[in-house]
């Protein structure tokens, strides 16, 4: 059931008004219900899968638990990690590891035993299985007491609005709110119905409208030059953000109609001044999860240059292998690694107690936005022979870009008009401006400090522009819904 139909309108408001009709006792009965539906109405048997994954970490995580030796808690940590990871593995990885296989096999001329297959790759498989194994690792570590009720741990994981594409919330953020009385309250609903605005403007105005035109070209890259490149990559940069934030906002505006807070999942992230400060700013939840959950058990910073420098390389390929089952995301992964130890060398050599200006800092932003979208690059690339193919010819007709003829015409061959082209430019700086504005908080916050009016306006725009822009009746589904 995606965020941007009807059917999940009508799922929500229905779910919404029997959640506050319904006594105390039963609303979590009602969600867990509701989150059954909701991914059932996708593929009903996958449902198995995260019961199981529910069933296993449960289990575990209560032996865990009650164990009396730290020899047995180990033993029963490594279980639940095996029996996670080899779900996600079987259905997200082993299709990807045979195709490399054979492709080495036939690189030398080899016969290979195995034969092509592939699965069906569950939705959000990657989100609940590392949510998961953040619950029974912080039981391991003592931050946590495992949850007694199987029900209640399974509404935990499945909890409808973050299940898919999440954020990856922590169990002592979450459990805390699920099994509580929340009372209805105008407040919360119209916060989260702003949220949720907010959320379908930049997926269905923005990401959906210029995903035309990054399709256009990445799928075809052998049909076009330079300038459409750099237009397709910079649309991407923005199309990614727009979609998987937008997911994020829909998610946290819908849960906040019901009381429950879920975490920031991006703050401004194309505004940040160098990658590391990216990171902190971009998928917030996954960012976090690899640094408490990888990164730091490997050693994080307190070890020597070599070995920190080695771990930032693993916590950031795991992250692009997290993301796709392709030698693009691994690379993709690397790069940022590269990236984050390149910025920390140059930190050392270039230590300065000087003050930073408008001008150093817009630099700063602008140079760090540049090696995000050449990163995009490979992320967006359908194989990694696409990815350096583009790059190869990214300023080969650079040239031209002075003469308008030429330029019309390239601009009319990407899939999109020319006015279409300009509305997109228009409606990303609207939202770059948006951000400007919000600073430490979200717009919706920054706006209870202006007058009703202000309010009033701004909103009303924002829903004549979905209903007037908004691109309906395609497939739709977010990206993020793939990983």
């Amino acid at each position: 059931m995606l965020f941007n139909s009807v059917t999940f309108l009508i799922f929500f408001v229905i779910t919404l008004i029997l959640y506050y009709l319904l006594p105390f006792k039963i609303k979590w009965v009602l969600l867990l219900f509701a989150s059954c539906v909701f991914y059932m109405w996708w593929r009903p048997e996958f449902i198995i899968l995260i019961l199981v994954s529910a069933f296993s970490n449960y289990f575990l995580s209560g032996c865990i638990n009650i164990s009396d030796t730290s020899k047995s808690r180990k033993i029963f940590l490594v279980l639940s990690l095996v029996i996670n990871f080899g779900l996600l593995f079987v259905f997200k990885y082993a299709v990807f590891i045979n195709h490399s296989f054979m492709e080495l096999y036939s690189y030398f001329d080899m016969e290979y035993p195995i034969g092509d297959f592939d699965i069906v790759l569950p939705m959000g498989i990657s989100f609940f299985t590392f949510q998961a194994v953040g619950y029974t690792i912080d039981v391991y570590k003592k931050r946590i007491k495992p949850e007694l009720n199987f029900f209640k741990f399974v509404l935990y994981l499945m909890f409808f609005p973050q299940l898919v594409a999440g954020p990856i919330e922590r169990a002592e953020n979450l459990f805390k709110q699920l099994f509580v009385n929340h009372k209805f309250n105008t407040v919360n609903i119209s916060s989260g119905v702003k949220f949720m605005i907010m959320g379908y403007f930049k997926k269905v105005v923005i990401a959906d409208r210029i995903a035309v035109l990054v399709n256009s070209v990445y799928n075809s890259p052998n049909d076009f030059n330079g300038i459409a490149y750099i237009l397709a990559t910079l649309f991407f940069t923005f199309q990614i953000y727009c979609d998987f934030s937008g997911y994020s906002d829909i998610a946290i505006g819908c849960a906040k109609t019901f009381g429950i807070d879920l975490m920031r999942n991006f703050n401004r992230p194309y505004f940040s001044k160098n990658i590391k400060d990216f990171w902190r700013n971009w998928h917030i939840s996954l960012s976090s999860w690899f640094r408490d959950y990888v990164y730091i058990p490997l050693g994080g910073s307190r070890c020597s240059l070599i070995k920190r420098y080695g771990n930032i390389m693993i916590t950031f390929i795991l992250s692009g292998l997290w993301h796709g089952a392709n030698w693009t995301f691994i690379i993709w992964g690397g790069l940022h690694g590269i990236y984050q130890i390149i910025g920390d060398i140059k930190n050392k050599i270039f230590k300065t107690d000087k003050p930073q200006f408008f001008l150093f800092n817009f630099f700063r932003v602008i140079m760090t936005f540049a090696m995000v979208a050449f990163a995009w690059i490979f992320f967006r690339a359908n194989t990694v022979s696409d990815a350096f193919y583009i790059i190869g010819n990214l300023f080969s007709d650079i040239g031209n870009i002075t003469e308008p003829q030429y330029v019309y015409d390239v601009l009319n061959s990407v899939g999109l008009s020319v006015y279409e082209i300009a509305l997109g430019v228009c409606l990303i700086f609207f939202l770059m401006v948006i951000e400007l504005f919000e600073r430490s908080n979200v717009i919706h916050y920054r706006l209870n400090s202006l007058p009703f009016i202000f309010r009033f306006v701004f909103y009303y725009v924002i829903v004549v522009a979905i209903l007037a822009l908004g691109v309906f009746g395609n497939e739709g589904a977010f990206i993020y819904f793939q990983f």
